[in-house]
C-alpha cells in the first residue's frame, strides 16, 4: 500500500491537513540548501564561528557558504510522543513534565506542535505560538493500544513542511513499532527530504532500535537512550539547548547536478572540534 493511502487511514487531522499532499524538500529556491551544524569541543558548544571557519563540500565539490544568525530564525518544535498502553502512570506524568519543560524554553517568536501515536496518529495541535493549547492537549491524553512509531514520525515531519523557521522534531517512544504499515525506509526517505532535525528519545525496547538511529542520523540529529522516565526532563531541556547552539549554513549548489542524493561533508577549519550535520540532501532536479 502506498504512503499516502496509509495516511488516509492512520491520520486524524483537521480540515487544514492537506499537508500530506506534497513531499517536503530540504532545499529552497531562495536560500539554496540549508544545513544545521553543531560544533563541539568535548561537551562544550563552540560559538563565534563565521562562514570563513567552515568548509562544506557537496558531492566532493567545495561550496561557498553563508552563516545565518540562529537568533533571527524562529524554532518550530514538534513533539511526537508515544501514547501507547505502555506509556501510563508515572511514565506519562514524567513525559508531560518533560514536554512542558521544553515548551517553557521556547521564545515568543517560536512555535510548537503536538503529535501523538498509538495504533493511529493524532495531530493534536498544529504549529502554534499558543503553548497553552499544547499543555491542555497533553493533559487530556490517555495512553492505550499498540505503537505506530513510523506513522508518528512521518506525520511529525509533515507538520514542519513548507514552514518558515528551523524545525526540530522530538520523537519519544518506549517501544518498537507494532502497528505501522509504513516501511521504515519510506519514512527515512521523507526525513532526507525534510529540513527538520530529528532527535529520537528511546526507552525500554526502543533502545538500540536501528530505525530510530537512522532517522536521527539522516537529519543530523541525535539518538538519546534513557534508563528511566525520570531522565526525560533533563534530556528534553538538553535537546532544545543543543538545537539552539547549531549554526545555520546556507549555500547555492555550484558545480554539481541538481538531482539525486547529494553527499555533504562539513568541516571546521579548527583543530580539536567535532562537527554534527546531516550527511546529505535530495536535490530538486532529476537524477542523472
Amino acid at each position: 500500500m502506498g504512503i499516502r493511502a496509509v495516511l488516509a487511514v492512520v491520520l486524524t487531522l483537521s480540515a487544514g491537513g492537506a499537508i500530506a499532499a506534497h513531499q517536503a524538500r530540504f532545499s529552497s529556491a531562495t536560500l539554496g540548501v540549508r544545513v544545521d551544524v553543531l560544533v563541539t569541543r568535548g561537551k562544550a558548544f563552540v560559538s563565534g564561528l563565521t562562514a570563513a571557519d567552515f568548509e562544506l563540500r557537496d558531492n566532493g565539490v567545495l561550496q561557498t557558504v553563508d552563516v545565518i544568525d540562529p537568533a533571527d530564525v524562529p524554532v518550530n518544535a514538534v513533539l511526537a510522543l508515544d501514547m501507547s498502553a505502555s506509556t501510563s502512570g508515572q511514565r506519562l506524568a514524567d513525559l508531560i513534565t518533560a514536554s512542558q519543560a521544553l515548551l517553557s524554553g521556547l521564545k515568543p517568536i517560536d512555535r510548537a506542535a503536538l503529535t501523538t501515536f498509538n495504533e493511529a496518529v493524532t495531530s493534536r495541535v498544529p504549529l502554534t505560538s499558543d503553548l497553552s493549547a499544547i499543555q491542555s492537549a497533553l493533559a487530556a491524553v490517555q495512553p492505550i493500544g499498540n505503537t505506530a512509531v513510523m506513522h508518528g514520525a512521518y506525520v511529525a515531519l509533515l507538520t514542519t513542511q513548507a514552514e518558515p523557521g528551523r524545525s526540530l522534531v522530538v520523537l519519544c517512544t518506549d517501544g518498537r513499532d507494532t502497528a505501522s504499515w509504513l516501511d521504515p525506509d519510506e519514512v527515512l526517505e521523507s526525513a532526507k527530504r525534510s529540513n527538520a532535525v530529528i532527535y529520537t528519545v528511546a526507552a525500554g525496547r526502543a533502545r538500540r532500535w536501528k530505525p530510530l538511529t537512522e532517522l536521527a542520523d539522516a537529519t543530523g540529529g541525535h539518538t538519546i537512550e534513557i534508563e528511566s522516565s525520570k531522565d526525560l526532563t533533563p534530556e528534553f531541556r538538553k535537546i532544545l539547548e543543543d538545537f539552539r547552539s547549531r549554526y545555520i549554513l546556507t549555500f547555492v549548489p555550484s558545480g554539481v547536478d541538481e538531482g539525486g542524493f547529494h553527499r555533504l561533508d562539513v568541516r571546521v577549519r579548527r583543530g580539536g572540534v567535532a562537527v554534527k550535520a546531516r550527511p546529505g540532501y535530495i536535490g530538486r532536479g532529476p537524477a542523472r
